[in-house]
């Protein structure tokens, strides 16, 4: 229900694996195979001669230092900046409010509700279910409106569809307090404390 951007993330994680296992593989095979192992110190010899060369060829007038160096900091400071923008794209889609609309009555002002004042009297009210393991929820922002997703881990042996029953019935009482229809995602999930296949709700 958030705007975490999962199709990158996804593509990201692939690239880095797919690295991570060439890298491992090539290990592999530098170690079991001798002729590898030989051609890799050729190769690698003279890559580092060529560096060095090359090196050589761009240094600073009137230093030893080649500017290269600092055309490898300034590519890694915009991959930092890159991964920094990354890390600040995860999560989000979190909202305050539950509620923000102007008063009807005819009275200067608006009515706003916390969306912590929601999370936190479904949290109480489901804290005192003996058949649960564990119990979330939290505010989201769907499409410009303020959603809830309630995260459920109920213990072994609960019927999913009887504690949906349960959860919709606070929901409803929910919102008859806020005065408005608020939509929710309950989403009974496995863990190491539950062990039946996940079932979601949308009301």
């Amino acid at each position: 229900m958030n705007n975490t951007p999962r199709t990158l993330n996804r593509i990201l994680i692939g690239i880095l694996g797919l690295k991570l296992l060439a890298i491992g593989l090539l290990l592999v095979v530098l170690a079991a195979v001798p002729a590898a192992a030989s051609w890799w110190q050729q190769w690698s010899a003279g890559v580092w001669s060529g560096m060095s060369q090359l090196l050589q060829r761009t240094n600073i007038p009137g230093r030893q230092e080649s500017w290269l160096w600092a055309v490898l900091a300034l590519l890694l400071a915009v991959v930092i900046a890159l991964m920094v923008a990354w890390v600040a794209q995860q999560g989000k889609g979190r909202a305050g409010l539950i509620l923000a609309e102007d008063d009807a009555e005819g009275v200067p002002g608006n009515v706003r509700i916390g969306g912590g004042v929601a999370e936190q009297a479904l949290r109480a009210a489901l804290a005192e279910r003996q058949d649960l393991a564990g119990a979330t929820v939290a505010t989201y922002e769907v499409r410009g409106e303020p959603a809830l997703k309630i995260r459920l881990q109920p213990r072994q042996g609960v019927a999913p569809h009887l504690l949906a029953a349960d959860v919709s019935a606070l929901v409803e009482a929910l919102d008859a307090v806020v005065g408005k229809r608020i939509p929710v995602l309950i989403h009974i999930g496995t863990g190491a404390r539950s062990r039946f296949s996940r079932a979601e709700r949308v009301r």
